[in-house]
């Protein structure tokens, strides 16, 4: 199933692709795609999804998870982004947290904030809990997984590495967070460490990779991270990006005001964001 959220920011509805690629609404079923349903998925099986109306043409897309409880992002999780970095690679995965307030939709504006003269991109897939997950084996790992996303990381470089203290400040502003446009559920991705990833500024390529070349991948992460605390269903963990941010390019560029930003990953879809300055 593709799940998603529609309509205005704050008052999103849960719909469902059809066969057509069709969103339609699934507001009389279900309340939203939050925690409750992600952890009993069940009673979505049985939908027919012709059956619901459709949703309006052009309707505002959501980020594909409401109520997200924590936002959980892996750093330097691809060797070859780390080495543009100069950074080694980790011999733990990275761990920090991005803001709540940072999620947005997939087709969002970038906003630039105040003083920021670093603002880059980060293409990543997304992995969404469905069910309590605590001290589990990289074996059981899949079984508390619920689906998959696209994720754009947004990150501001001078916050993040320049101003003391750890990454949050420099990950965490206003819409540095578009999720989605859907939440794949895992029986539609086959293998989610054979997944090619993109993104370009500009209509300029800035990176292509594949999950194929994560340091840590999705079983390692959840069965990592949940030595240190409970996962929860909708939590989000953001897997970490490949080569290409422009903190790699040399010299650095960075969104500018004007910029359109677009990437996907097989079979989760596509974001496109306008770049705009914080008022």
């Amino acid at each position: 199933m593709k799940l998603v959220r529609f309509g205005e920011c704050g008052s999103e509805k849960p719909g469902i692709l059809d066969a057509q690629g069709k969103i339609r609404d699934l507001s009389g079923i279900v309340p939203d795609i939050n925690p409750a349903l992600l952890s009993d998925l069940s009673r979505l099986r049985a939908v027919d999804a012709a059956s619901l109306p459709l949703a309006p043409d052009g309707v505002r897309i959501g980020p594909c998870v409401g109520g997200i409880g924590k936002f959980i992002c892996i750093g330097l999780n691809f060797s070859d982004h780390a080495a543009e970095t100069g950074a080694p690679v980790p011999s733990e995965p990275i761990l920090f947290m991005k803001a709540t307030s940072a999620v947005c939709g997939p087709n969002d504006a970038i906003i630039i904030p105040r003083n920021s003269y670093a603002t880059d991109w980060e293409v990543e897939l997304g992995v969404v809990i469905g069910k309590k997950a605590k001290y589990v084996t990289e074996e059981e790992a899949e079984d508390y997984i619920a689906g998959y996303c696209l994720i754009n990381d947004v990150s501001e470089r001078d916050f993040q590495t320049k101003r003391q203290g750890q990454w949050t400040k420099g990950k965490s502003g206003d819409h540095f967070g578009p999720i989605g446009p859907w939440l794949v559920t895992k029986d539609e991705i086959a293998d989610p460490q054979n997944l090619k990833m993109w993104l370009t500024v500009n209509g300029q390529s800035r990176q292509k990779g594949t999950t194929k070349t994560m340091v840590y991948g999705v079983k390692i992460l959840v069965s990592y991270i949940s030595q240190f605390m409970s996962l929860h269903p909708g939590d989000v963990i953001s897997t970490g990006t490949p080569p290409g941010v422009g903190m790699g390019m040399k010299p650095p560029q960075y969104l500018k005001p004007g910029d359109l930003v677009e990437l996907g990953i097989d079979g989760l879809g596509t974001q496109k964001q306008a770049v705009i300055a914080d008022k």
